[in-house]
C-alpha cells in the first residue's frame, strides 16, 4: 500500500530518477522549453521551480546548492544569468505545462510541452503592450485633431493671400 507516499517514482530507482530530473532540468534551463510526458513534466516542475527561486539570490552558497542538483556548469551559469534576471519580479510559477494532442507511438503516453513562462514570446507581455484599446462608440475618437486641421488650413490660406498681393505690386513697379 502507498499510504502517504506523495512522490511519483516514475518507474525508476532513486538514483536513476534524480539523474533523470537533473538532466531534464538542465535541458529546460538551457533550451527554455522541452517536450516530455505529462508525468515527468509535473515532477520536473516540482524539481526546477525551487532552483529558480534560489537563483534569485546570487550568492556562492546558492550557486553551490543549485550545482549540487544540476551537476552542469553551463546550466548553472544560464540559470543565474538570464533566467534569474527575467524571473526576478515573478513571485513563483516559473514554468508552464501545455498538453499536446498527440501521444507517444510506442506506449501511448500523453505528451506535453514544459517551458519557462518568461521566455515565451507568444504569451509574453511584449505582445500585450503593443495592442491598443479600441473605442466602439458612435462619436469620433479624436475631435480635436479635425478642428486643428481646419485651423491650420485656414491659417495657411491667410498667409498665402498677402504673399500674392505683394508679388503683384512688385511686378507693377
Amino acid at each position: 500500500m502507498r499510504h502517504g507516499d506523495k512522490i511519483n517514482n516514475l518507474g525508476r530507482k532513486t538514483s536513476h530518477r534524480k539523474a533523470l530530473l537533473s538532466n531534464m532540468a538542465s535541458s529546460l534551463i538551457l533550451n527554455k522549453r522541452i517536450t516530455t510526458t505529462v508525468a515527468k513534466a509535473k515532477e520536473l516542475r516540482k524539481y526546477v521551480e525551487p532552483l529558480i527561486t534560489r537563483a534569485k539570490d546570487d550568492t556562492t552558497h546558492s550557486r553551490r546548492m543549485v550545482f549540487s542538483y544540476l551537476q552542469n556548469k553551463e546550466s548553472v551559469k544560464a540559470l543565474f544569468g538570464e533566467v534569474a534576471s527575467k524571473t526576478s519580479e515573478r513571485p513563483g510559477g516559473y514554468t508552464r505545462i501545455i498538453k499536446l494532442a498527440d501521444v507517444r507511438q510506442g506506449d501511448n503516453a500523453e505528451m506535453c510541452l514544459i517551458e519557462l513562462v518568461d521566455f515565451n514570446m507568444i504569451y509574453g507581455q511584449e505582445g500585450a503592450e503593443k495592442k491598443g484599446k479600441t473605442r466602439r462608440g458612435r462619436k469620433p475618437a479624436k475631435k480635436t485633431d479635425a478642428s486643428a486641421e481646419t485651423a491650420t488650413v485656414e491659417a495657411s490660406a491667410e498667409e498665402k493671400k498677402p504673399a500674392k498681393i505683394k508679388k503683384a505690386t512688385k511686378s507693377k513697379e
